[in-house]
């Protein structure tokens, strides 16, 4: 199994996960804050089309999540999934779209790959994050949440690998330009996940397999790269665990989840 970002950030997200079986080979998205051509520049220099794509499964509604998902799945007639509460919020969008609901802990297939949502605190309406496994390696994706719970840490415990929220720096929040109703959105308990708060989880987590974090969805205005890398460093150690940062413009390459 392997993943790949096509960015990550305030401005638009957007993750592939992709497992192999024989000669078939199943790809999905997960969110895509992009517009269609923007999201279609990006999957080329993955080496991806639409037309590989199965699936495209959402977490939340806000638009640097779920902003392209709807016009891009009916242009590709691609299924999506998402969670009831999400259905509510955007469900003007769906329109001519082939959509499917998930909810937490029950786990559903897309070709080789099985996807487990999971619940997590945040500002929406029924936000899901999500473990993804190919039958023999594990990812698991945590982005957007305010705080941790022992739910989470439960159900991201033994990955091979994850991709983790930074997204903040607390100084730097503290400091920001940023209005205080905004930084108290972003700091609070249904916000966004700071590099310290992430690096408590990371800490708790059953790191037995992990061969792999990124840090991602880090603030351009309120977060450095090596302050969101020396966080998650400081947990993970020097060993066997690689840590990287996804970015805005590129998120990162083809990645191997496990073996």
């Amino acid at each position: 199994m392997k993943f790949a970002s096509l960015g990550s950030g305030s401005e638009g997200n957007s993750l592939l996960i992709s497992a192999a079986s024989g000669t078939t080979r199943t790809t999905i998205m997960l969110d895509c804050g992009f517009p269609i051509r923007e999201t279609e520049r990006r999957l080329q220099r993955l080496g991806v089309s639409p037309a590989d794509l199965s699936g495209i499964v959402v977490t939340h509604e806000h638009q640097d999540h779920v902003g392209g998902v709807f016009k891009f799945a009916r242009r590709h007639r691609i299924p999506v999934w998402l969670s009831y509460g999400t259905h509510r919020a955007v469900q003007k969008q769906c329109d001519g779209v082939i959509f499917d609901f998930c909810r937490d802990g029950e786990r559903f297939a897309i070709g080789d790959l099985e996807l487990m949502p999971y619940t997590v605190p945040h500002d929406a309406r029924e936000p899901v994050q999500y473990v993804a496994s190919d039958g023999s390696a594990k990812l698991g994706v945590l982005t957007d949440a305010g705080q941790s719970t022992p739910h989470l840490i439960e159900v991201l415990g033994g990955c091979d690998a994850l991709v983790l929220e930074c997204n903040h720096d607390r100084e730097m929040l503290a400091n920001s330009t940023y209005p205080p109703s905004l930084r108290q959105r972003i700091g609070g308990s249904y916000g966004h996940l700071s590099n310290d708060t992430t690096a408590q989880i990371l800490h708790m987590l059953d790191k037995s397999r992990l061969q792999t974090v990124v840090g991602a969805h880090l603030s351009k205005q309120n977060n450095m790269p090596e302050l969101a890398r020396a966080a998650l460093s400081g947990v993970a150690g020097t060993g066997k665990i690689e840590i990287l940062i996804a970015c805005q413009e590129e998120g990162f390459s083809w990645l191997q989840a496990g073996a």
